[in-house]
């Protein structure tokens, strides 16, 4: 069985590999889930005078990701063509430029899940209050509130996984 962590790096080695030289200025971060591979590359920040505003710089830095998406589009899709056929899971792309991170391309998956009433009815209210169209995406915003809310804890319990998928490995049933 092969671990995220061991998937991640398998990902990290084979789109260095595969990504054209100079497509971005240091090695992508690589993020895996069953569903997808997200991609995502730092870019050169646009040079701008020294006295520019926020607004020239954020302007400039919005046409710099706009560039590199249309020049960049036919080497990206030929990659994620192979990643998606080797890997069994579809790829989205997203650059860093500055403080600035843009996603190009991102997967909507639909996830089964049963609720309660009383869950229904929270969803329902964020719905009725406007801050959500529909349930759907009610819970995924509930979900993101709890991720940002909730990071430290949520490293915390990753590495204990990554201590469990350890001690797995290390077991009566493993090869090594």
């Amino acid at each position: 069985m092969t671990t995220r962590d061991e998937l991640t790096e398998k990902l990290r080695g084979w789109f260095a590999g595969r990504l054209p030289d100079g497509l971005f200025e240091e090695a992508p971060g690589i993020i895996v889930d069953r569903e997808e591979i997200t991609v995502i590359g730092r870019i050169a920040v646009p040079a701008t005078v020294p006295e520019a505003s926020e607004t020239e710089r954020a302007v400039a830095v919005a046409s710099r990701i706009k560039a590199f998406r249309e020049r960049s589009r036919e080497a990206r899709i030929a990659v994620a063509s192979e990643a998606e056929h080797s890997f069994g899971r579809k790829v989205s792309w997203g650059v860093v430029c500055g403080d600035t991170t843009q996603m190009f391309t991102t997967l909507s998956v639909p996830v089964m899940t049963r609720l309660r009433q009383s869950e229904r009815t929270l969803l329902d209210t964020l719905v009725d209050a406007g801050v959500a169209r529909s349930r759907s995406d009610a819970l995924g915003w509930c979900v993101r509130q709890v991720g940002e809310r909730a990071e430290t804890w949520l490293g915390d319990l990753r590495e204990a996984m990554r201590k469990v998928e350890q001690v797995r490995a290390a077991g009566p049933d493993s090869q090594g």
